[in-house]
């Protein structure tokens, strides 16, 4: 039972991203500096044949120009991990004089 679990987790990190059915609602942070752009996160097909929901946390280090400079999973399921780091990429953020970090939140629903 373990082992496909793990398994699962391994293919979804290999699977490429698709839209049928599922979606991830407007992600919420924790992270100070106002969002200019934010680029939805995708479920990968994995997930959807899963029918998986779920809260992925992201810890996001942002750029004096507005750009992520770093971001990493701190929580979450790995099937939907990799959707959200790809979306958090894109963001962009108010420019400021120093970098700061903060966590976002991608909360992932089955589509109605």
């Amino acid at each position: 039972m373990r082992r496909t679990g793990l398994l699962l987790a391994f293919m979804a990190m290999a699977a490429g991203t698709g839209r049928a059915g599922l979606r991830a609602q407007d992600a919420q942070g924790e992270i100070a500096r106002r969002v200019k752009s934010k680029v939805q996160a995708v479920y990968p097909e994995l997930a959807r044949k899963m029918n998986l929901a779920g809260t992925v946390k992201v810890e996001v280090v942002v750029g004096p120009s507005g750009t992520v400079k770093e971001a990493k999973v701190v929580g979450g399921h790995p099937v939907l991990a990799n959707a959200a780091l790809d979306a958090v990429r894109k963001w962009r953020f108010e420019p400021a004089a120093a970098e700061s970090s903060g966590i976002v939140n991608f909360k992932f629903e089955p589509q109605q």
